[in-house]
C-alpha cells in the first residue's frame, strides 16, 4: 500500500501533482493512502494491488477548479475520492457535475461546504491591532474555520487589507501578511490575547444598528452560526439585544405614537423654511452649496448621508455633469470620488487634463440606493428626480458660465438638453444650447465598468476619453486658447 504524505501547507497543490505522478505509475486509487502532516499507515492492509497502465489526466477548467475547492473538505477520505474521480474523468467515464453519480455528489456537496466555509471566514474575522514595530500598523486575528480552507481566502485578506501588515490564525495554518507579501506557514500556537479599544466602538455601533422590531433568531443564527461567536466583539451583547428586544419596541411603538416630533425635524423645517426669506437665488457658489445642504425638493434627500454639490473653479470654461452621486460620494460629500471617477480620471489624465481646472457636478445631488444587507445599491433617478434637481444644475451653470459641457450619461443629457435619448448616436457631436454653451453628450463612467468584455472596456474607456478631448478643445477654442 502506498503512503502519500501531504504537506500542512500546500495541500491541495501536492495532492494536484501527487495524483498526476499515480497515474503516470499505473497506481490505482485502492493501493493509496492519504495522510496530511505525518504517515498514518495501515497497518491492516492488504498486499500492494498490480500497478495499472499509466493514464494521462486531461481534466476541464471547471473540473480542476471542481476538485481543488472539494480538496479543501475536513472529510478523510477526500484525497482517495478526488484521485479515483480524475482517472475516471479522463477517460470519460465520469463527466463533472453529474449528480446521478453518487461519488460526483459527495464532491460537489463538499465544494459546496467548503464555499459556506470560505464565505463565513471572511464575513467573520476580526482583526484586533497589536503594537507595530514600523510605519505599517499590525493586526492579528484567530478563527477556526470548519474546513483547513484558511490558505485559500489569503489572497482575499492581502486584497482587502493591503494597507496594514495582519496575521490570521487557525488551528493548521497561519497567514502572514508584511510589507505587501503574502507567507503562509504551520500554526505553532494562538496569537496572545490583545485588547483592543475599537472592539468597544465597534460594539456600540452594532447596539446602535440592531433592529428589535425585525429580530429573527432563526435568521440570524444561520447567517451568524453560534459556533462563531466566541471570536466576535459583538457577540457578547447580542444575548441581552436578544432579550431585551420585546421592550425595545414597545419602546418604539410609544416614540411612534407620541405628537411631538423629534428634534431633529424641528431644526430640518426650520432650515427650509428659511430658503425662500433669502434674497433670490444664491449669488456664489459658496452661498448656492450651503443653500442645497437643507434640499428637500424631493424624497431623495431624506435616506441620502448629504447633498454632494460640484466642485471646481468658479470660472472653469468646462463643466463635466454626471448622472448622480454613488454610494463613495454620498459618504464623502464630494463629485466622482468612488469607481466611476477612477474611470473619468484615467479619461483626464490620459488627455493631459488637470482635474483641478475643470467643473465637476452631478444632475442630482443626492444618492438613490437600495438596501440589499449592508450594502447600499445604486439606483437610476427618475425624470421626477431630474426636474426636482434642474434648479440646481441650472443655477450652477449661471454661476459658473461653462463655455462648454460635457454630460456623462442618459440623465445628464435630459437634465442639460432636455432629452436623454439616442445617447449613442449622439455621443461625440457638440450641441449649440439656448445659453450660448456647447453641450457634448457621452457615455457614463459606469458604462465602461459594467462592460464584461476587456476590449469592449477599453473601447468604451477609449470613447470617453475621445469625447473629454473633443469637450476640451472646444473649451479653450471658444475661450480663444
Amino acid at each position: 500500500m502506498a503512503v502519500e504524505v501531504l504537506p500542512v501547507v500546500g495541500t491541495v497543490g501536492a495532492w494536484r501533482a501527487a495524483v498526476r505522478r499515480l497515474a503516470a505509475a499505473g497506481t490505482p486509487p485502492e493501493a493509496v493512502t492519504w495522510s496530511v502532516g505525518s504517515a498514518q499507515p495501515d497497518l491492516l492492509s492488504a498486499l500492494p494491488a498490480a500497478p495499472a497502465r499509466a493514464q494521462p489526466i486531461r481534466l476541464s477548467r471547471e473540473a480542476v477548479a471542481g476538485l481543488e475547492q472539494a480538496m479543501l473538505h475536513r472529510d478523510p477520505e477526500r484525497f482517495a475520492l478526488g484521485h479515483a474521480a480524475v482517472l475516471r474523468l479522463s477517460t470519460g467515464s465520469l463527466r463533472w457535475g453529474d449528480r446521478s453519480d453518487p461519488a460526483m455528489r459527495r464532491l460537489l456537496a463538499m465544494g459546496s461546504a467548503v464555499r459556506r466555509d470560505i464565505h463565513k471566514m471572511h464575513a467573520f474575522v476580526r482583526f484586533r491591532e497589536v503594537p507595530q514595530d514600523g510605519a505599517r500598523r499590525r493586526f492579528c486575528a484567530w478563527f477556526e474555520p470548519e474546513h483547513p480552507i484558511a490558505e485559500a481566502t489569503g489572497p482575499f485578506f492581502a486584497r482587502r487589507f493591503g494597507d496594514m501588515d495582519w496575521a490570521i490564525a487557525t488551528p493548521e495554518v497561519t497567514l502572514v501578511f508584511q510589507a505587501g507579501n503574502l507567507a503562509c506557514h504551520p500554526t505553532e500556537a494562538p496569537p496572545p490575547e490583545a485588547r483592543d479599544a475599537t472592539e468597544d466602538l465597534w460594539r456600540t455601533y452594532f447596539a446602535a444598528i440592531f433592529n428589535p422590531a425585525r429580530l429573527n433568531t432563526r435568521a440570524m443564527q444561520s447567517e451568524m452560526p453560534v459556533k462563531y461567536w466566541k471570536n466576535l466583539p459583538e457577540a457578547q451583547i447580542i444575548p441581552d439585544l436578544v432579550r431585551g428586544a420585546p421592550e425595545a419596541v414597545a419602546r418604539m411603538h410609544a416614540a411612534a405614537a407620541s405628537a411631538a416630533p423629534p428634534a431633529w425635524q424641528a431644526r430640518a423645517a426650520r432650515a427650509r423654511a428659511a430658503l425662500p426669506a433669502r434674497a433670490g437665488a444664491p449669488a456664489t457658489l459658496a452661498e448656492a452649496a450651503q443653500a442645497a445642504r437643507d434640499c428637500a425638493r424631493c424624497p431623495l434627500h431624506g435616506p441620502a448621508t448629504q447633498t454632494v454639490w460640484g466642485e471646481g473653479p468658479e470660472d472653469a470654461a468646462l463643466m463635466i455633469v454626471g448622472e448622480a452621486p454613488g454610494d463613495a460620494e454620498d459618504l464623502r460629500g464630494r463629485p466622482f470620488v468612488g469607481p466611476a471617477g477612477q474611470v473619468l480620471d484615467r479619461a483626464l489624465a490620459t488627455n493631459g487634463i488637470d482635474r483641478a481646472t475643470v467643473y465637476l457636478t452631478n444632475a442630482i445631488k443626492h444618492f438613490r440606493f437600495q438596501p440589499r444587507g449592508k450594502r447600499r445599491l445604486h439606483q437610476n433617478p427618475d425624470a421626477g428626480h431630474v426636474e426636482h434637481c434642474r434648479w440646481w444644475l441650472d443655477l450652477e451653470r449661471r454661476l459658473v458660465r461653462p463655455r462648454v459641457i460635457l454630460g456623462l450619461g442618459a440623465v445628464a443629457a435630459m437634465a442639460i438638453s432636455g432629452s436623454g435619448t439616442r445617447l449613442m448616436a449622439r455621443r461625440g457631436r457638440a450641441e449649440a444650447l439656448p445659453d450660448g454653451a456647447v453641450f457634448v453628450p457621452t457615455l457614463h463612467p459606469a458604462h465602461v465598468l459594467r462592460n464584461p468584455d476587456p476590449a469592449g472596456r477599453d473601447a468604451a474607456q477609449q470613447a470617453l476619453a475621445q469625447d473629454l478631448a473633443l469637450a476640451h478643445r472646444l473649451s479653450l477654442a471658444r475661450a480663444g486658447g
